[in-house]
This record gives C-alpha cells, structure tokens and sequence, in this order.
C-alpha cells in the first residue's frame, strides 16, 4: 500500500515537472543565439532519453550488472528518494519560473536577456539543473539499481557541458557584472561546486 503511494508519488513529480515545463514554455523572448540543432540532440536530448531509459522497468536490464542493487530494497530509500525527487521538482520549477521570459530548454540567449539574481540564483547560477539533478537522484534511489546511478551521471555530464558553454556565452553578454556573480555564487551546490 505504501510502496504504492510511493510509486504514484514519483509518476506524479515527472508528470508536474513536465507539463509545467510544456506549459511555461508557450510564452517565452525569441533567442539571439542558440547552438545548432544536431548539436543539441547530440549532448542534451540524447543523454536524456538515455537516462530516463535506464530508469525505466528493471526487467529491461535482467542478467546484467545494472540491473544489480547499490542500495538495500528498503521502504524508507524509496521515501528518501521521492522526498529528494519532489524537492528537486520544487527547485527546478521555482528557478523556472523566476527565468521567466528569459528561458530555454537549450542554450541560447534570449532578445533583451536579463541576468536574474533572486530566490535560489543567488547562491547558485545553474539551480534548475540542480533541481533536475536531485530528481534524478532521488529516482535512482527508488530505482536501486547501478543503472540509476549511471543514468545521474550522464545526465550530469549533459548538464555540466551545457552550464559551461552557458557560462560562456552569459560572460560575453554581461561582462564583468556575470564574472562578479560567478565569484559571488557556485554552479551546482551552494558553496562548493
């Protein structure tokens, strides 16, 4: 019974993550600049997928390494990584909202883009892959698996190759008041990376 609340509990975070995502994304600026679309697919959607398949039904990995446990199959790890996988939804849905106008599901600069300081972005400049990540996280310890763990760090490795070319790209734009918020701030985690 609880074991089942647990796992509508996890449908019920992806399912809000993605239709929030679908639904604030009708109104947002027109880009300036944006990375080619094979580009894209190659290093953001691909990894994705990937993740998200290998976080998919157990029978799928039968016989395999990936299939085997890192963690105990215990009620309490499927609690802890749905409290991780909502909170992180929280996150990444509040670092959203307060893009606004301004975001992307790809890098790109918007027309007339502003650099947004508030709520989470002041104490880390990437909090909706850190959202993202948690909810990963949190999958994976429901999952309990090898393979929800390699699923976190391929979508890490996206995400970490995409805040770079981020960072670039805002360092061009803003100047010398985004190098001051880079010292001021951590990518990721809030004092330490």
């Amino acid at each position: 019974m609880l074991e089942d609340l647990i796992s509508l509990g996890f449908k019920m975070v992806w399912a809000s993550v993605g239709l929030f995502w679908l639904w604030s994304a009708r109104d947002v600026k027109r880009s300036s600049r944006t990375e080619p679309m094979l580009l894209q697919l190659a290093v953001y959607w691909t990894p994705l997928l990937l993740a998200f398949l290998l976080l998919g039904p157990s029978d799928w990995f039968q016989g395999g390494f990936l299939n085997e446990r890192f963690i105990p199959k215990a009620l309490w790890v499927k609690g802890l990584g749905l409290a991780l996988a909502a909170s992180g939804v929280v996150l990444a849905c509040w670092s959203r909202h307060l893009l606004g106008r301004n975001w992307s599901s790809v890098v790109q600069l918007k027309q007339d883009h502003e650099l947004i300081e508030a709520g989470p972005y002041r104490y880390i400049r990437h909090p909706i892959y850190t959202g993202l990540l948690l909810a990963f996280l949190g999958t994976a310890l429901k999952v309990g698996d090898w393979r929800g763990l390699l699923a976190v760090a391929i979508v890490l490795a996206s995400f970490w190759r995409k805040l770079g070319v981020e960072e670039r790209w805002l360092s061009e734009r803003f100047g010398h008041v985004y190098v001051a918020y880079q010292r001021r701030t951590k990518a990721l985690v809030p004092g330490i990376l």
